[in-house]
């Protein structure tokens, strides 16, 4: 059994698999054992595995249960004591494990680790998916050191130091395997968005810790299954949010941060009304039904998680921050909300 397993999560993805597969052999096979699970792609990645690269550690899931299901499956059938999430459209560095690594066994508390994420097309600023740690304000609403809603900043070395954060992407997650099991992985509703924030801050709850580490650096490209400007991205970005709102808030603060929700999320449906973006607001319509149809599972699945106030969350309105007040930068924020 190898430390340190590295699975590439593929759907259709030959073209990723083609261009960035060798680099993460060639850059990881002395640290790490290299893994590619499919989700039954239907694009000849399974072939094209066969045919360039036949010594390749192969899941083959028997259908598509997007990023959440996928991994699941794969990582029921892979021992290691840390498993990499990796996205099959990253470009990794040289040494991007090891420091990574060493950083989570000097804390027994350290659940989960990213690296710094670059953008692969403009290579000094930081990408979207996780930037330099991931963070989320107190109505739920994600944000990177180096990256808040569409602001992307420079790399200018001015997020360097390693610190706890709040969530880790899930482009490229460190997770310790006997946890990601324990606390049931992924969570399966949730098919792709936001899974990480949601089992990050499960993970949270029980007292761990997640930290990001940019002394290892990856570059993204981002948007490689679902594009960037997406209306079924749209839905599950906000169908995931409010599940993971109601899955892992203390009871004392659901009440008010639902309603909060309710009027963001309608001035959201607003904007895309009247930018004619009909799809989107559809979406959000959407997500909120489902919110209420599956209420009773979702209630399920709260009564069996622990909920606390935890370390890390922005107790401010970063929507307000951003629109209202111009901050763009991590820097602007406020260090007093972060509790």
């Amino acid at each position: 059994m190898k430390k340190v397993a590295v699975v590439i999560l593929n759907y259709n993805g030959i073209s990723f698999l083609e261009k960035f597969l060798p680099i993460v052999i060639e850059k990881t096979a002395k640290d790490a054992e290299v893994w590619v699970a499919d989700n039954n792609s239907l694009d000849g990645s399974i072939e094209f595995l066969a045919e360039h690269f036949p010594d390749i550690n192969l899941v083959e899931n028997h259908y598509n249960g997007g990023f959440a299901t996928g991994y699941n499956m794969a990582l029921s059938k892979i021992e290691a004591d840390y498993y990499v999430l990796l996205n099959s459209d990253i470009e990794v560095t040289e040494n991007w494990i090891n420091p990574v690594i060493e950083l989570m066994e000097s804390d027994s508390a350290i659940a989960v680790c990213q690296p710094k994420i670059r953008s692969y097309y403009e290579r000094d600023d930081f990408e979207y998916a996780g930037a330099s740690g991931g963070f989320i304000d107190k109505f739920g609403y994600p944000f990177c050191r180096g990256r808040v809603f569409q602001s992307l900043e420079k790399d200018i070395g001015q997020y360097n130091d390693p610190i706890e954060v709040f969530w880790a992407t899930g482009a490229c997650m460190f997770v310790k395997s006997e946890l990601y099991h324990q606390f049931g992985g992924l969570d399966d509703d949730f098919f792709a968005h936001m899974e990480e924030i949601d089992f990050c801050w499960r993970l949270k709850n029980e007292d761990y810790k997640i930290m990001v580490c940019p002394s290892s650096v990856v570059y993204h490209v981002g948007g490689g299954t679902l594009p960037k400007k997406s209306a079924r991205k749209t839905y599950l970005n906000f169908r995931n949010n409010f599940s993971l709102l109601y899955k892992n808030l203390p009871k004392e603060r659901l009440f008010i941060t639902f309603l909060v929700r309710l009027f963001l999320d309608g001035a959201a449906g607003f904007k895309f009304l009247i930018e004619g973006d009909f799809h989107d607001l559809t979406a959000v319509i959407e997500a909120h039904l489902y919110f209420y149809r599956n209420y009773g599972k979702l209630k399920k699945k709260r009564k069996y998680l622990k909920q606390k106030n935890v370390s890390k969350m922005y107790n401010g309105n970063i929507a307000y921050d951003h629109y209202i007040l111009g901050k763009k930068k991590y820097t602007d924020l406020n260090p007093e909300k972060f509790s």
